[in-house]
């Protein structure tokens, strides 16, 4: 057994780890980092890259076979599943060299490739090596939670990591769960002319108002996704080379594939967190305003901890934790700037509160200024006019937006640097963006709320009266 003492354990090479782990080795700390399954995460591998590429073949079909609404007569001959697939690993190959072992030892951190597990509160073994540390951050992500269907584990299904391995096109995807990864999924198929149906037991991204996901349904529909919601698999069970789903509706449904997006669960199992003094349930380890677990040497980052487990948050989650252990800067978790996306098209974007959240606490004084994309010359001109942006406000203050919309992850970014740094909206107002743009909604929707403050103003419109009579 090899011994080593380290300033910094990380645990975990995804996206937060390799964030802390660089910034850690750069200040010039003793950093080991300790991965037993590929570098760069879920979200290089499994997740954010390989989906997003998908996503970007399919939107080009759909744009080849809608090319008729901008004069354009084509038609695709032919959707190459096994290439489209193909094109997707290329973009994971280009990514990965950034989140390699090799980057990372260059930078001087130590990669140690196994499973990490606590032998007491300081030390950790990983395959020949045990490991103390005066401080260690646990990053070990999440994986596709599995539901408790009866028969599910008698067939071959498919989750976010076995997903982008197939080669062969399915004859009939079946997925289970209507949030981001299961609608951007079914999207996705259904545009590259798989059959695809969508189940949820609820109603689809039931993470945003109702109102907002209403566009991208139609879209998902428009598409060709059957979308079967309030609806439950009760039992699966194999059919010949398919899979037959039999759902509470009554219906039965036989399918080729079957895959399970029916949200995330940590990865915390193999860790032996018991040993360590660490907390946790089934959500999570448990963390507080500077992500320090129950066992005050350990830190949680990313999708380990209960909340919005996107990249973006872990790498939030390594900046804070890097001020507190290395810096020794007050740095507190805030959640309220934090976007969410679904890259669906179009795209569903929010930060901050929603409507219904932001009455329930803040009653009549909440306000709101919405604005349709069809008035933006921009959204017009690209024939990509469905969904609208909404912000709310208290008094002067942006407590929240919403944005359905094409690139409205681009657009939400704005809001999120408005809700961190806390910018009133008469600042906002000065901005100037350029024309045309979907940018311009931003500035609009500011506008909208301003109008009826001042076009409706009387006394403003008695004293504008009196300033033009006074140079006659």
């Amino acid at each position: 057994m090899k011994n080593i003492k380290v300033d910094l354990l990380v645990i975990g090479a995804g996206s937060g780890g390799l964030v802390l782990a660089s910034g850690a080795v750069q200040l010039e700390a003793n950093v080991v980092l300790v991965e037993g399954n590929r570098m760069g995460g879920d979200c290089l591998n499994y997740g954010c890259v390989p989906s997003k590429a998908l996503l970007a073949a399919a939107y080009t079909a759909h744009q080849v076979n809608h090319s008729y609404k901008f004069g354009i007569k084509a038609k695709i001959a032919d959707s190459n599943y096994a290439e489209v697939m193909a094109h997707v690993e290329k973009k994971i190959a280009a990514i990965a060299p950034h989140d390699s072992q090799e980057r990372f030892e260059k930078m001087g951190v130590k990669v140690i490739r196994q499973f990490a597990k606590f032998k007491d509160h300081k030390t950790i073994i990983a395959g020949d090596y045990q490991i103390t540390a005066r401080r260690i951050a646990l990053a070990t992500g999440s994986r596709a939670k599995i539901p408790n269907i009866k028969g599910l584990d008698e067939v071959t299904y498919l989750t976010n990591e076995t997903l982008f391995d197939l080669r062969k096109a399915p004859s009939h995807l079946a997925i289970i769960g209507g949030g981001p990864i299961g609608s951007e999924m079914a999207q996705a198929h259904a545009r590259l002319g798989v059959k695809t149906t969508l189940i949820e037991m609820n109603r689809i991204m039931q993470g945003y108002e109702r109102r907002f996901v209403e566009p991208v349904e139609k879209s998902l529909i428009d598409d060709g996704v059957n979308i079967l919601e309030n609806t439950i698999v009760k039992r699966v069970e194999k059919d010949k080379a398919d899979i037959k789903l039999h759902l509470s509706s009554g219906e039965v449904f036989v399918v080729s594939d079957l895959l399970i997006a029916a949200g995330r669960v940590p990865n915390i199992e193999q860790l032996a967190l018991e040993k360590a003094g660490v907390e946790y349930d089934e959500f999570g380890v448990k963390v507080n305003k500077n992500l320090q677990t129950t066992n005050r040497s350990i830190f949680a980052i990313g999708d380990i901890v209960e909340g919005s487990r996107f990249t973006h948050t872990a790498s939030y989650h390594a900046g804070i934790v890097l001020k507190k252990i290395l810096l020794g800067l007050p740095s507190r978790l805030r959640t309220d700037h934090i976007p969410q996306v679904t890259y669906t098209d179009p795209e569903i974007a929010s930060v901050g509160m929603n409507f219904e959240d932001a009455v329930k606490r803040f009653g009549k004084k909440v306000e709101r200024s919405c604005v349709q994309l069809k008035t933006n010359d921009r959204a017009i001109t690209d024939s990509k006019t469905e969904g609208f942006i909404e912000v709310l406000l208290l008094g002067r203050k942006v407590i929240g937006c919403s944005i359905t919309s094409k690139n409205a992850g681009e657009l939400i970014s704005f809001w999120a640097f408005v809700l961190a740094k806390n910018i009133k909206i008469s600042n906002i107002n000065a901005m100037v963006p350029p024309y045309p743009t979907l940018g311009e909604l931003n500035k609009r929707v500011v506008s909208q709320y301003y109008a009826p403050k001042i076009f409706g103003n009387k006394l403003l419109k008695l004293y504008v009266s009196m300033i033009q009579k006074s140079f006659i």
